[in-house]
């Protein structure tokens, strides 16, 4: 090859690299806008039968501020109204600066309703700059705040328990007071933003753990260990059911974005969850 073809390859080869670089960030842009409804059935531990059927909304890591502005907020919240959640649970990370932007974010989610309630809890970036101003702003919003406490829904003479706990990286999280009088044929659902409190935990009352904070990594490449997953056990706690030491997890990919505001095979995600009873398997002997 001369001189010349060589350069006039070399320009088009590097013409064709710039478009694929660009094409790929549009891309993960667009992925970022495209929030994913995500339906998943819970087999809870100890679920009474009247509870059976009921739906959880669970939105997570919505980080408002210069990557995620209002109008964002105003459609996730249109988008679970659609689907008409028995509950909804927060996760945390409502916020991605300063608290500035705490009072906007939850003047949009104050128009969310569910008839059992609204719970949430507190993420590492709410800790940043006064975490005081989410805890006031979530309860004026309607949405009961469980930072190391619970609460216990009824209908009729069943019950179940919704917990939660304080951010494990900037809170001080504290699982006693969260699941004080739950018994051990009680179902219980903990909330605990970051995954990787679930690996401390030994107490087989929890049946079921919800998290965000890792995004799945924002970017998920098949086959690969994800280095921007905000965990100590690398990819295990990156999305979806995983099963932790005393219980199950599930992880959502969140909503927002922290770093880039992109995204790529790792769209933003709204969880639907319907709780169901464990299934019951005969003996051997039968």
């Amino acid at each position: 090859m001369n001189r010349r073809a060589f350069l006039k390859n070399s320009a088009r080869a590097a013409g064709a690299s710039a478009f694929l670089g660009m094409a790929g960030v549009c891309y993960g842009f667009a992925e970022a806008s495209d929030v994913r409804v995500v339906r998943q059935t819970v087999h809870l531990p100890n679920l009474p039968e009247a509870f059976a059927g009921t739906t959880i909304a669970f939105l997570t890591d919505i980080h408002h501020g210069k990557y995620v502005n209002q109008e964002f907020i105003a459609s996730i919240v249109r988008t679970t109204m659609t689907l008409d959640p028995d509950i909804i649970i927060h996760g945390g990370d409502y916020i991605l600066g300063t608290s500035k932007e705490t009072a906007p974010c939850f003047e949009v989610l104050a128009k969310l309703k569910a008839p059992m309630g609204m719970f949430g809890v507190m993420g590492n970036h709410d800790h940043y700059d006064r975490v005081s101003i989410s805890k006031d702003c979530m309860r004026r919003a309607g949405i009961c705040e469980m930072s190391n406490s619970g609460e216990w829904l009824s209908i009729g003479t069943s019950r179940i328990r919704i917990a939660g706990v304080d951010d494990l990286w900037k809170g001080e999280p504290d699982l006693k007071p969260a699941i004080a009088d739950v018994k051990p044929d009680d179902a219980c659902i903990l909330v605990s933003h970051n995954p990787d409190f679930a690996e401390t935990l030994t107490d087989h009352r929890v049946g079921l753990v919800l998290s965000g904070h890792t995004h799945g990594g924002q970017v998920y490449v098949p086959g690969m260990v994800n280095p921007f997953i905000p965990s100590r056990y690398g990819n295990k706690y990156s999305k979806g059911f995983v099963e932790a030491p005393a219980t199950q997890v599930y992880v959502s990919t969140g909503l927002g974005q922290t770093g880039l505001p992109v995204r790529y095979n790792c769209p933003p995600e709204l969880t639907l969850l319907t709780l169901a009873q464990k299934p019951e398997f005969p003996s051997s002997g039968e």
